[in-house]
């Protein structure tokens, strides 16, 4: 009978112990656990977005500048090229060989570029300097088998004072049609009036 009551109150004390046993497990797995777990609930925060380099733009290119127009002269001046010397453009070329002689203080030779009307010549020796641009003629016209054309000149220079002068000048010049009977050297350009020339005095 003892017996039985040793072993009854065995029985009892491993039941009794089972229970600790369990909750010392359960404590050393609280233990075990990580102690920074976050929360699900709370809100995630949202890192703030680098900051952007402060990157100056370079200036606009200026507009180019419109071009200005070229310049156009106040009439058109005559041409170099070959032409036909009994053209309008053969007469403003004698002009411009006249003025050429003058500018070299070859009085002579220019006029003999006035052919028959070379006593209406104007003495030009006086001058210091005298040149003068040649412009482009007018058109040719036709009296009494004859043709007359008239080519704008701009002369200009230095007086026998040292005055400086310029002055708008027409010269006209003539030539024989072609007829029978009529010389090569009539039948070439030759002045026959220029505009007074500024005194020289």
């Amino acid at each position: 009978m003892k017996r039985i009551l040793l072993l009854a109150t065995a029985a009892l004390g491993a039941c009794s112990n089972q229970p600790a046993a369990t909750n010392q497990a359960n404590a050393t797995t609280d233990q075990a656990a990580p102690a920074n777990v976050a929360d699900p609930a709370a809100p995630v925060p949202i890192p703030a977005p680098a900051p952007v380099a402060n990157v100056t733009m370079p200036a606009p290119a200026p507009a180019p500048a419109p071009t200005p127009p070229a310049a156009k002269p106040d009439r058109e001046v005559v041409s170099e090229g070959p032409i036909d010397s009994k053209s309008a453009q053969g007469a403003a070329q004698v002009v411009q060989t006249y003025f050429a002689l003058v500018e070299a203080k070859k009085f002579a030779q220019a006029k003999a570029l006035w052919g028959s009307s070379a006593s209406l010549a104007p003495n030009l020796a006086s001058y210091r300097e005298y040149h003068a641009e040649v412009y482009k003629p007018g058109d040719t016209e036709g009296a009494a088998g004859s043709i007359y054309v008239t080519v704008p000149v701009k002369a200009y220079g230095v007086t026998g004072k040292g005055e400086k002068f310029e002055e708008p000048q027409v010269v006209t010049l003539r030539r024989v049609n072609d007829v029978d009977g009529s010389t090569a050297e009539q039948r070439r350009w030759h002045i026959t009036r220029i505009d007074t020339p500024p005194s020289p005095h």
